[in-house]
């Protein structure tokens, strides 16, 4: 007799919707009832079909993790297996796309012997047998800032420039206009490659970007709308305009129809009528709504400033304030939000790429004169190519494991004594003490020599054991960052800027915590290749 097939009467079904053709079976382990419900519903409505046992009908096996799929089928059941085991991740970006996305990055891999493969046995002796520890509680033993500013701007800005370092949208409108036209990128490397430091050519070559951007009459508009979503807090919405902005930039030809781009990734159904309604009228109705809205506006403006989140922003709008003038005199700003509103229109401004690789020499010059075979990397957007950068991020270690430590304040003492660093917003150190990692963190304004105009720029100094981390997170972009970040969960890691480190399993369903000790790898590539994720090249991460 043939399995029963779940179609829930109330529900319409589309049979050309987007899960057309997909017999899917559900794994409850770990998932809310309630959950597991909607996700059946959806599934119906857009056109599949729901088997109540993995027969050979079955297309597709979703599960929150490969434990959970162990334990509710059996792993000879599942080498039997014609089809492919996805997250339920993999659900949730189709449904909120609007379209199947790839499957690759969510496929649950399952060994021959039934185990997950992130198991240990698989991880690379080297790595086993030397980790990283930093079992000690992560605080800041130093932290150069007023107290003020560690209890408010720690709590929001600092997590938040930590997390931007793997959700690296840009947070100005200014954020898109990279012009390939007006500049002329260089392709440079500031040191000379020590051949015994496999990192470096990687670490120091940084090919000019220049995609066609035929469509900015597009990439404008939807660059506004991921301010202001990442203004109000809806990083979902703010991360799928993001992402349509990187697809779109690249296209060789003039989009003068939505049809144009309905096979392309990141492009759902309502991009697409955003698309065409931009195309056909020259405006978006959305935008327009929010930008006439008092409270978007004045939430998305204030969430513009420095150290200003969206928590702070919508308080300073339910206190009355409406413009950066009314801030002026708002007592509860920290010393760090003050300086992030004296500079507002400083920092907004896009720093063009020759002056970025003028100060990353300088920086490097400085480096090497303080310490010998110090590596220091400008990363973002400057090291992806771009042909302007909305700040610099500098990566830095030194080669010999030990010599990092203390250096961040004589780096930083030196660059003020040349009144390059000007203004202070975060400073922590922690390689002394073997703290956070042992990772020292310099967020601060500079300046380009001979000039007063403020840029942002975040130093951050990691050990070398973990470097390649560093490295990676510091680079970008965000739609890397996150693919990562989703590739490592999927076979049971964390991974953030830090370290990649074994998960524990949570309680229903939900993302468990991080083990204490990382595993070990020398280059960005090895981290990569491990993750099962091909290898791009810095100037090819501008996804």
């Amino acid at each position: 007799m043939a399995p029963k097939t779940t179609k829930n009467k109330s529900t319409p079904q589309d049979p050309d919707g987007i899960f057309a053709g997909m017999v899917v079976f559900l794994v409850q382990h770990g998932v809310q009832p309630r959950r597991l419900q909607i996700w059946k519903q959806k599934l119906v409505q857009m056109g599949a079909a729901i088997e109540e046992r993995l027969s050979k009908r079955v297309t597709h096996v979703f599960a929150m993790n490969s434990e959970a799929l162990l334990k509710q089928v059996a792993a000879e059941r599942l080498e039997r297996f014609k089809g492919r085991a996805l997250l339920y991740q993999w659900l949730e970006d189709s449904l909120r796309l609007g379209e199947k996305v790839s499957e690759d990055l969510y496929y649950i891999k399952v060994d021959r012997e039934g185990d997950n493969i992130p198991d240990k046995s698989l991880v690379p002796k080297e790595a086993n047998k030397n980790t990283t520890s930093d079992e000690e509680p992560s605080h800041s033993k130093k932290i150069r800032s007023s107290p003020e500013d560690s209890k408010n701007v720690n709590a929001e800005s600092k997590e938040d420039a930590k997390s931007s370092a793997l959700y690296d949208a840009p947070s100005t409108p200014g954020s898109y206009e990279d012009s390939p036209s007006t500049l002329s990128p260089v392709n440079t490397s500031p040191l000379t490659p020590d051949p015994s430091n496999k990192d470096v050519d990687t670490m120091q070559t940084s090919l000019p970007y220049s995609p066609p951007d035929l469509n900015r009459n597009l990439t404008e508009i939807f660059g506004k709308l991921v301010n202001i979503y990442r203004a109000l807090g809806e990083d979902r919405r703010s991360f799928s305009y993001y992402k349509a902005i990187a697809v779109i930039e690249k296209l060789s030809f003039k989009i003068d129809s939505a049809d144009q781009v309905k096979d392309l990734p990141s492009i759902g159904k309502s991009l697409q009528d955003h698309i065409q309604e931009i195309v056909t009228t020259g405006k978006l109705s959305k935008l327009e709504h929010f930008e006439k809205d008092e409270k978007v506006r004045t939430i998305t403006l204030f969430g513009e400033v420095w150290g200003i989140g969206p928590a702070t922003a919508l308080k300073l709008y339910e206190k009355g304030h409406r413009t950066l003038d009314d801030l002026k005199n708002e007592n509860s700003l920290t010393n760090s939000q003050r300086i992030g509103l004296k500079y507002f229109d400083d920092i907004k401004q896009r720093i063009p790429r020759h002056e970025v690789q003028e100060m990353d020499l300088l920086l490097q010059k400085v480096g090497e004169d303080i310490l010998h075979g110090v590596n220091i990397v400008c990363g973002g957007s400057f090291r992806r190519g771009k042909a302007s950068c909305g700040d610099l991020d500098i990566i830095i270690t030194h080669p010999d494991g030990r010599s990092h430590r203390g250096f961040l304040s004589k780096y930083v003492e030196r660059l003020k004594d040349m009144k390059f660093l000007r203004e202070d917003l975060i400073f922590t150190t922690h390689s002394e003490e073997g703290t956070d990692s042992g990772v020292d963190t310099y967020f601060g304004l500079c300046t380009y020599p001979g000039r007063e105009l403020r840029h942002r720029i975040d130093l951050k100094v990691y050990p070398r054991d973990i470097y390649a981390f560093g490295l990676i997170a510091w680079t970008g972009n965000d739609v890397l960052n996150r693919r990562l970040r989703l590739l490592a969960e999927s076979k049971g890691f964390r991974l953030d800027d830090t370290g990649l480190f074994p998960a524990t399993h949570g309680s229903g369903g939900k993302r468990g915590t991080r083990a204490s000790a990382s595993l070990k790898f020398n280059t960005e590539k090895e981290v990569f290749d491990f993750l099962g994720f091909p290898w791009l090249e810095p100037h090819e991460r501008n996804l």
